[in-house]
């Protein structure tokens, strides 16, 4: 992963040189400022789960947006409460005494503001006569901590109902749910993941003092990260789910780029022992800090994408993402750089014995990359087209994607939430379905009527009622879909009444509305997104390799790693396959964010390796006379691609595996939709180091032969 595009001079008077020469004269303040940065941001960025809260997805101009706050003008929906008694007979005395006394009891409750209940309320019971259904609504005037400590109370008091079973849920207490289970996720993937990074840095670096400098940048990383978005929270709405995404991205290349610097040091020692500390630091920070650099540029640029789409829910996550590219990037430059020039001697030499290196390596082994290498440049032909059709093979999932939002059935099977959730879809569907609001732009009875029975004639639904209090001038139709709330029937159903030729103006509204306008939102705003990360992508390659057919053929293998990514992910989490292994249940889609999410995050870091091969594999091509004839080119262009490869490939494969381990760390969590981009990660990290860097990139790269650096070399 090094880049040797510099020699070893490092670049006496570049910039960077003259920053890492700075940073180890001045190690100490450099340390004692990222210290500061640390405990602030652990101190105060810590606190960042208690700000976060549930971001809507959808921009306030999409059509649902526009229903919704046209209804809650008339009527603010309520949050809710929702109980669930059973486990006994719903006429046994004991249950009917108790329940009605905490029926009236809940009415006395304030911030409680109507109670539907099948003792004291004409509420539902279960057609099998075992369970009850109690709805407690809550004040929606109340802010969101107000409302949980209504909701708090309200649930103690169901508690006390004399059933076997009781089990208390709904959006609200479903939402903390979430916010604890994230954090909860955090934690752990985060504690998992720097455990086994530090297991594997120890096993790389020879050492754990050597293996502890890139982790204690990770976690300098992570806190700052925290204290970003902290920050944030002032200005943009957080979720819990851009923490965990954010903080994993930092733990990520944190652990990448200290990996790629601490390398860098240990070869510029080894060529040149004699030299002082200082200098081997500013030619270090010269060479690896380009690298460094032009991944982080690209990592922000990737994130860019993402504020491009304009969706509320993605604005904070960007805003995070780009932030914490930054972030990484001035560590891998000042704080590594500072902690090598303070640790350089628990830094062992290449080959030396140490503890972990009980045999002192007097030979050198060919590492993974290089194997994969050498035998794709034999038999170049096959290896493309072995290894394109294995990852298209693998695309042909993403073919039946159907895309979906978290809800409490996102929650671990154990979650009390989630458990109602599905015990109000299994025993009271039609409370639990969520109708389509269709808001009709008349009160005329005629029109209505036309409009009713156009949707009516539309099949699919259970019932079409119009709603108590409609905004003045409209008349609301409460449509119930015959699936659940936003299944693929009721996006259809939504579609399908928007196109009717009415004479009146209708808006659709409703969950399956919302989740139709968050997937028509992203589309539309996509191919903007793309152009975004894939624009200056292509220029930054460009100017590495002076080269137009290798940003393009890079591009489209990142595309290529994207699809197979996505199809895989479709296979586990919507078709279920392997699920049990991964300790979750398929919920028959993937969450609406993830491939977009996997987009950034695979092209960032793709990005990422592909700057730090490339870079190695141009300078060998410049450096070789043998390029100057068309008899020579081929030759010297299979030279310069091994040459790279070889080079570079340890301390690729070593950083691929790191920080596959901390995507893994995160597949380890609870929430579905986290551990779909964790174990998206993991596979595309592992596709890219291995079928993509190690076969299609020195197979394409020795077929094109001269081509590869067309306009810069004439084939």
């Amino acid at each position: 992963m090094e880049d040797r595009s510099l020699p070893h001079a490092g670049g006496r008077g570049t910039l960077l040189a003259s920053l890492g020469r700075l940073v180890a004269r001045h190690r100490w303040v450099v340390l004692a400022v990222w210290a500061l940065v640390t405990v602030v941001g652990g101190v105060v960025g810590g606190s960042v789960f208690d700000r976060t809260e549930t971001v809507d997805s959808l921009r306030p101009g999409a059509e649902s947006s526009v229903v919704a706050a046209r209804l809650a003008e008339v009527e603010p929906e309520p949050a809710t409460v929702v109980a669930l008694l059973g486990g006994t007979d719903f006429f046994d005395p004991v249950l009917v005494d108790s329940a009605t006394a905490v029926a009236y009891a809940l009415r006395e409750v304030t911030g409680v503001v109507e109670i539907t209940d099948a003792y004291t309320a004409g509420g539902l019971a279960a057609p099998d006569g075992q369970r009850s259904l109690v709805v407690v609504d809550i004040d929606p005037a109340l802010d969101d901590d107000a409302a949980l400590e209504v909701a708090d109370r309200v649930t103690a008091l169901l508690r006390g109902v004399g059933a076997p079973e009781v089990l208390v849920g709904g959006e609200l207490l479903a939402e903390r749910a979430f916010a604890d289970q994230a954090v909860s996720d955090a934690v752990r993937g985060e504690s998992v993941a720097v455990a086994l990074v530090l297991v594997v840095l120890v096993l790389v670096l020879g050492g754990l003092r050597a293996a502890l400098l890139p982790v204690v940048t990770a976690l300098a990383v992570i806190c700052g990260a925290l204290l970003v978005l902290t920050a944030t929270t002032a200005v943009l709405p957080v979720s819990e789910f851009a923490v965990n995404i954010v903080t994993l991205l930092g733990l990520g290349l944190a652990v990448d780029y200290g990996l790629l610097v601490v390398s860098r040091f240990r070869e510029e020692r080894d060529a040149d022992p004699g030299a002082d500390v200082v200098e081997l630091v500013a030619r270090t920070t010269a060479a690896a800090g380009r690298a460094v650099v032009l991944s982080g540029l690209a990592v922000g640029v990737a994130f860019a994408g993402l504020l491009a789409v304009g969706e509320p829910l993605l604005a904070a996550m960007a805003l995070g993402g780009v932030a914490v590219a930054a972030l990484v990037t001035l560590a891998g430059v000042t704080l590594v750089p500072a902690l090598v020039a303070v640790g350089h001697r628990w830094v062992p030499a290449p080959g030396s014995r140490t503890w972990v290196w009980r045999r002192g390596r007097t030979v050198r082994r060919a590492g993974l990359l290089e194997r994969l290498a050498v035998a794709s440049q034999r038999r170049p032909l096959l290896a493309t087209v072995a290894g394109v059709a294995v990852l298209g093979l693998a695309c042909v999932p993403l073919l039946s994607l159907d895309l979906g939002t978290s809800d409490a059935r996102s929650l671990p099977p154990e979650a009390e939430a989630r458990q109602v959730a599905e015990v109000l879809e299994q025993d009271f569907r039609l409370a639990a379905v969520q109708p389509l609001e269709v808001l009709v732009g008349t009160t005329d009875p005629a029109a209505v009527e036309a409009v009713r029975t156009q949707v009516w004639e539309l099949g699919g639904i259970e019932e079409v009622r119009p709603a108590d209090a409609p905004p003045e001038g409209t008349t609301v139709l409460q449509v119930v879909p015959a699936g659940t709330s936003a299944d693929a029937a009721a996006q259809r159903l939504v579609r399908q009444v928007r196109a009717l030729p009415t004479d009146v103006p209708v808006q659709v509204g409703g969950a399956a509305a919302e989740l139709v306008d968050t997937r028509d939102g992203i589309l539309d705003r996509l191919p903007l997104a793309a152009a975004v990360v894939v624009v200056p992508t292509l220029l930054l390659l460009g100017a590495l390799t002076r080269s137009v057919v290798v940003p393009v053929k890079a591009v489209l293998l990142d595309l290529l790693t994207l699809g197979a990514t996505l199809g895989v992910v479709v296979l586990v989490f919507q078709d279920g396959v392997g699920a049990g292994l991964l300790g979750f249940e398929p919920l028959g889609t993937v969450d609406v964010t993830t491939p977009l999410l996997l987009f950034v995050l695979v092209f960032a870091l793709s990005m990422d390796y592909e700057v730090f091969l490339l870079a190695r594999i141009s300078e060998a091509w410049q450096a070789d006379p043998g390029r100057a004839s068309a008899a020579g080119a081929r030759a010297a262009n299979a030279r310069a691609v091994l040459a790279g490869i070889t080079a570079s490939g340890p301390v690729v494969t070593a950083a691929a595996v790191c920080i596959g381990l901390v995507f893994l760390g995160f597949a380890l969590g609870e929430l579905v939709a986290v551990k779909e981009v964790g174990v998206g990660m993991a596979l595309a990290v592992l596709l890219d180091v291995t079928l993509v860097r190690g076969v299609l990139l020195p197979a394409t790269m020795t077929l094109l032969g001269r081509w590869n650096w067309w306009p810069g070399a004439r084939a």
